[in-house]
């Protein structure tokens, strides 16, 4: 890179990123309110505490026993014992939005397939002590995942389309924690419509996020698509006017600038290709050790496509890329994938891809090495929240490509690795800037990568662990990247846990009680 080159770039990362006003953004008022700054654009860190299970708040349910699979001398295989027990269960009628749980006996169980729950409201639940013989299914047979909450063959791919009329935004800008905006005529709206909100992937927005001189191996690379929209789905829960408001706050703000004056609003389509109120739970799940590169690996733990939904208790051991989940409104409790055996190769698995909007992952565990302990995926928009997770081993947490939006991390601690918000650049295919308007809060590490995406901010608040300054990958002589807000580094702040004050100020303290706080 020429010398003209990287002054310009220098200063244009410089010009880009606005001055960070003093203080925490987010902070306990004289009247036990929480106090939040903003911007100067207006931006304020947002309301995370509508991640999980039934928008936040909402204690998992316990979901009666309906069938039973119980160990049986000479079964070598309980993949269709199981399957038909769960699918008894999905044709009964739904009963108060549930039909019913499929109770395992305790000890093992030998699967070679997978275990499919494709109908709402039903649970497969172990039983047993982690020292009482607990439910353990352990995988042989052909590539899989163990457990699948989904429907038949349909994935609920990043939304791009919807034929629904569409409306336009009208605000010169929308700032990032916004729970309303302005359309051009909101007649057509109303509350408890699920609307998406459509923002376009311009040229301008590409170059001024410096997005449009990725080259790898003497090949461009594209970011993001010119055309393509970053899509974001909510409900509205008030029309006044021109204005519409939405339950939960806004993930990205919206720039008049560098959208073409072209973002929009439209009725989204049904979801009805995800699976609802579903869940597994207490329950073992062991593959055989895999001491190869993911792109090779054969046994998967766990995929969610729902609304809804939910796993607890589970334990995953030696499964990789383990657990996948999309859709909205997903709480993962005590979930734990434990690696013995390395991963082998420089490409590596994402142990945990929460790529849904409204996920919570609380009190979930990965221990391994040479791995993404939670890498999100490609134009995700939170909430997603990480609260009082631990990852052991050299593992680091990422958003993990192209543009995804709004993470908590919450006393989360990965005491030999990393948390990372930061431009990928050229490295996968082009991965560019992560995640903008993410936070790191009261958490522990050995090192933090934070750097503010031109236009944003990523906060890491009374976080522990050595700062990294880092070029964009590849760049051997250019700048160093903007730090993102470190505010009270290396000291604890106040509020302990901003998305448990942030529940308990929106719907009050049985709230907290009700997810196990």
């Amino acid at each position: 890179m020429s010398p003209t080159r990287l002054c310009v770039l220098a200063l244009a990362l410089t010009c880009c990123t606005a001055s960070f006003p003093d203080g925490n953004m987010v902070t306990s008022g004289k009247n036990g309110k929480l106090k939040y700054a903003q911007t100067p654009k207006g931006d304020r860190i947002m309301d995370y505490s509508h991640a999980g299970y039934m928008g936040g708040g909402v204690a998992l349910p316990e979901v009666p026993g309906l069938d039973t699979v119980v160990m049986i001398a000479g079964v070598e295989d309980y993949t269709p014992l199981i399957q038909s027990a769960i699918d008894r269960v999905s044709a009964l009628p739904v009963k108060d939005g549930f039909r019913g749980a499929v109770i395992l006996g305790p000890g093992t169980f030998p699967c070679s397939g997978a275990i499919n729950i494709s109908a709402d409201g039903v649970v497969l639940r172990g039983s047993g002590t982690p020292s009482d013989k607990r439910s353990t299914i352990v995988m042989s047979g052909e590539r899989h995942a163990a457990l699948n909450i989904q429907r038949p063959r349909q994935r609920p791919a990043h939304p791009r389309r919807n034929d629904s009329p569409a409306v336009k935004v009208t605000d010169k800008y929308v700032p990032f924690g916004s729970s309303s905006v302005h359309l051009a005529d909101a007649s057509s709206f109303k509350p408890g419509d699920e609307v998406w909100i459509r923002k376009p992937v311009t040229s301008q927005w590409i170059a001024f996020m410096h997005m449009d001189d990725l080259w790898r191996n003497g090949k461009p690379e594209t970011w993001l698509a010119v055309g393509s929209y970053l899509t974001t789905a909510r409900t509205i829960s008030k029309v006044s006017g021109r204005q519409v408001w939405f339950t939960v706050p806004l993930a990205d703000s919206y720039d008049r600038q560098y959208t073409s004056d072209s973002t929009f609003v439209s009725l989204a389509p049904k979801d009805d290709f995800l699976v609802k109120q579903s869940g597994v739970e207490n329950l073992i799940v062991v593959s055989p050790d895999q001491p190869v590169n993911h792109t090779v690996s054969k046994y998967y733990g766990l995929r969610i496509y729902g609304k809804d939904c939910w796993a607890r208790d589970v334990d995953f051991y030696e499964t990789m890329e383990s657990i996948h989940v999309g859709g909205s409104r997903i709480t993962l409790r005590k979930v734990s994938v434990i690696r013995n055996v390395d991963h082998v190769g420089s490409s590596k698995p994402a142990e945990f891809a929460p790529d849904g909007s409204q996920v919570l992952m609380d009190s979930c565990y990965v221990r391994g090495n040479n791995l993404w302990s939670v890498g999100i995926g490609a134009r995700i928009p939170g909430p997603i929240v990480m609260l009082n997770c631990t990852f052991d081993g050299n593992c680091r947490m990422q958003g993990h490509q192209r543009w995804s939006t709004a993470f908590l991390l919450d006393n989360c601690k990965s005491p030999d690795g990393g948390i990372d918000f930061l431009n990928r650049g050229e490295m996968g295919s082009g991965h560019g800037w992560t995640t903008g308007w993410s936070v790191a809060w009261n958490c522990e590490a050995k090192e933090f990568i934070n750097q503010n995406p031109p236009g944003s901010y990523n906060w890491m608040i009374g976080c522990i662990g050595k700062r990294v300054q880092q070029r964009r990958p590849f760049d051997k002589e250019g700048p160093f990247l903007p730090e993102g807000e470190y505010i009270s580094h290396g000291t604890h702040v106040s509020p302990e846990s901003l998305y448990l004050s942030q529940l308990e100020e929106r719907l009050g303290k049985a709230a907290v009680k009700a997810i196990g706080y």
